[in-house]
């Protein structure tokens, strides 16, 4: 796991700046609410007047409020406000405001303050008292013959400070804030009414200012959430790529015993599939769990000072009550989907890679009866989980819709009561959407998150497993008259977990321009025992040298580098047969490739095709025979031209002729080079230098072919039972 999120951690910077991204996202879709109440409060039921301070007023107006306020705030207001004059404007500076306002022509006041703050407080206060003044109810309340207005002016200003007091406490104390807003935006209204302005065309003019600013925001919110998806998307597909290729480059490096450990399908599907949930995951994750916590924490911001923030409440209640019930139920299933995917993928491999043994022995129907089970096995769990997941949506919009009806429902008592505005109800229900919405998204990201958890464990386990043969820590280095001495010293090796050793007490030189051959019944370790050399395997106790340096002692790199390998299964890659011969080489050589081809008596088939070394071989060299493929794979470790071959019975599919052919050309290039062949037929290794038969991991017979025929029973009954002592006697 340390070894992926050090993966990650390397674009630590593109996450930061999509966070970024995101935050800033949030905070648009935060801010389109605020609007949208605005617009209906104030541009809708306000008029468009947002602030209790009129930007201009009549003179007589002027008066009247001067008249409801202390000294202190009536020198506020003085100074706040200059007369509409030839003396303090320009008459170009009257005609603009004219234009502006398109007032009746008369003595007014325009506001000259830009910040308001104070104004807004004492304005406030005042308009409160002025529209309650001139309501009908109040219009006599002192006196039958004058207006309140007129008896208040004819009082001295402590009488007057008296009775405004005593108005202000009934009016607060018995008035909801939402009424007392109201009087202090109608008062204004009433100003703009008695200089003839038109409200309706600041009322338009404020909503199309607001929409406009709503829309900017939309916008940017649009062109953030593409750039965030954008970035998140490809920085995911960049991650996987890495992942894909350190996991590949960890396989790489493992000796047969970590394959042995993994399956070959299981590591298909931890580098393909797993690595796309781990994907999938990294774009939920950097859209999700960043963005949503963002937006349900400043949505439940927003609404928790609220009188309806119990019904946000109750939401998430039943949101996380779904979500917690779901993912229990879900995750038992989650793990073992990877688990049946792998025994999907193993089946489909063994089937399709043995299509013709099971056409050769008619057990179509029992395969295809294997694969439905483990077919019908992924499927069932599939449905199940995506069955349970299903149930989700639907009562996630249930609990949404629901949310919104208890959000009318209760926000209709309080508009009734003036303690909220309908923009306020149309902005909770908003809010609350995006509460809402934010744990929807993270119950998506859970229904994900136990599949790639699991996919994360099982690419991880491929991190942590170690192979079990290294570089050394101190490498030696060949000498530079290396030529290629091959010793083994009491060689012993078992495989791991094994109870007993398969090869035991091995030891016999081979010198350079030497062919060493390996002989005995099937399981006697003849494969085993050459695959020691190139380090497939260590050995368990004892030494094999070249040139008198260890083995384990050097880099595989430069060791293999000495080795030319052919395995007995003729393993060809998809490419040109140019590409197969020289994928050895450092660089194309095509002079050094068709060179092998003529050694491994290969040429007269790649002639005879259309595109000669061009052609085209296909994945596992299916489109060629068993015996031009050994053929390519023994060119292949020829035109490498190593200090020691090794041919792990390469020559069992060529013909009695080929074979005779191959082995006299490959002498003539190989005289310098040690040589090791493993094969079944006495005619391959008959005279080889030196021929050591094994029975069960140890060496009963060593020797020439004419000495062992007279000194080890079994390699005599091995050529009988091969060849007549007639032909034996002949060869």
């Amino acid at each position: 796991m340390k070894k992926i999120f050090k993966i990650i951690s390397k674009h630590s910077l593109k996450i930061i700046i999509i966070i970024g991204i995101l935050i800033s996202q949030a905070m648009c879709d935060l801010k389109l609410p605020e609007y949208t109440a605005d617009i209906v409060n104030v541009g809708i039921a306000q008029n468009g007047i947002s602030s209790p301070v009129p930007e201009i007023i009549s003179a007589d107006d002027f008066e009247n409020i001067l008249l409801l306020t202390t000294k202190d705030e009536q020198n506020i207001i003085s100074q706040s406000f200059t007369l509409i004059s030839e003396e303090n404007f320009s008459s170009k500076e009257i005609s603009k405001i004219n234009k502006k306002y398109d007032y009746k022509n008369e003595e007014a006041y325009l506001l000259n303050s830009k910040d308001n703050t104070k104004l807004e407080k004492i304005f406030y206060q005042v308009n409160i008292l002025y529209a309650t003044l001139i309501q009908e109810q109040y219009e006599h309340m002192f006196s039958d013959s004058v207006d309140s207005l007129t008896y208040l002016s004819s009082v001295d200003y402590e009488t007057r400070q008296s009775i405004l007091s005593e108005i202000k406490d009934n009016v607060t104390n018995n008035m909801p804030t939402q009424i007392t807003d109201s009087l202090a935006i109608s008062a204004v209204t009433s100003f703009y009414n008695n200089l003839n302005i038109t409200i309706s065309n600041i009322q338009m003019n404020y909503i199309l200012i607001e929409g406009l600013k709503m829309l900017g925001i939309a916008c940017l919110a649009m062109a953030l959430t593409v750039l965030s998806a954008f970035l998140i998307s490809r920085l995911a597909a960049v991650i996987s790529k890495d992942l894909r290729r350190n996991v590949v480059h960890k396989v790489m490096n493992y000796a047969n015993q970590e394959f042995e450990e993994f399956q070959t399908s299981s590591l298909i599907t931890r580098t393909t599939n797993d690595i796309q949930q781990i994907q999938m995951f990294i774009v939920m994750a950097l859209r999700i769990v960043i963005y949503a916590p963002i937006m349900g924490i400043g949505a439940f911001t927003k609404v928790s000072s609220n009188q309806m923030s119990w019904v946000i409440g109750i939401s998430i209640l039943c949101v996380l009550s779904l979500v917690i019930i779901l993912f229990s139920i879900s995750l038992p299933k989650f793990r073992s989907i990877q688990n049946k995917i792998d025994k999907l993928n193993l089946i489909s491999r063994e089937i399709l890679t043995g299509i013709p043994v099971i056409r050769a022995f008619a057990t179509e129907k029992h395969e295809e009866k294997r694969f439905d089970k483990a077919n019908k096995d992924l499927t069932k769990t599939n449905l199940f989980v995506n069955r349970t997941m299903n149930i989700m949506m639907p009562t996630m919009m249930f609990i949404m819709h629901g949310t919104s009806i208890l959000i009318v429902y209760a926000g209709s008592k309080y508009i009734d009561l003036g303690t909220m505005q309908i923009g306020d109800i149309l902005a909770i229900m908003t809010y609350s959407m995006h509460v809402i919405m934010s744990f929807l998204m993270f119950s998506l990201i859970s229904i994900m998150m136990p599949r790639a958890i699991i996919s994360l464990r099982r690419v991880g386990e491929i991190f942590n497993k170690d192979s079990s043969i290294n570089d050394p820590i101190n490498p030696e280095n060949f000498k530079k008259e290396s030529r290629g001495v091959v010793e083994f010293k009491d060689v012993y090796f078992r495989y791991p977990d094994a109870e007993e050793d398969v090869i035991e007490n091995i030891s016999f030189i081979a010198e350079p321009g030497t062919t060493t051959a390996f002989i005995g019944s099937t399981g006697s370790g003849k494969s085993t025992l050459i695959n020691l050399i190139p380090r497939f395997y260590d050995v368990t106790a004892g030494k094999i040298l070249i040139d008198g340096v260890n083995v384990k002692n050097v880099k595989l790199e430069k060791l293999r580098s000495k080795i030319g390998y052919v395995p007995q299964k003729g393993m060809l890659f998809s490419g040109t047969i140019a590409s197969n011969i020289g994928f050895g080489l450092n660089k194309k050589d095509e002079e050094a490739i068709k060179k092998a081809a003529e050694v491994a008596q290969a040429t007269e088939f790649i002639l005879d095709k259309p595109q000669k070394y061009d052609s085209e071989i296909s994945q596992g060299g299916t489109n060629v025979s068993g015996g031009q493929r050994q053929r390519l794979a023994i060119a292949r470790a020829i035109a490498k031209n190593p200090e020691i071959y090794i041919f792990d019975d390469s020559f069992s599919a060529l013909d009695y002729k080929t074979d005779s052919k191959l082995r006299k050309e490959l002498a003539k290039i190989t005289k310098q080079a040690t040589i090791f062949i493993v094969a079944q037929r006495i005619s391959t290794i008959m005279h080889a230098d030196q021929i050591i038969v094994l029975d069960q991991g140890q060496i009963v017979g060593k020797g020439t072919h004419q000495e062992l025929l007279k000194n080890c029973d079994i390699y005599k009954e091995i050529a009988l039972s091969q060849l007549s002592e007639e032909e034996l006697t002949n060869e």
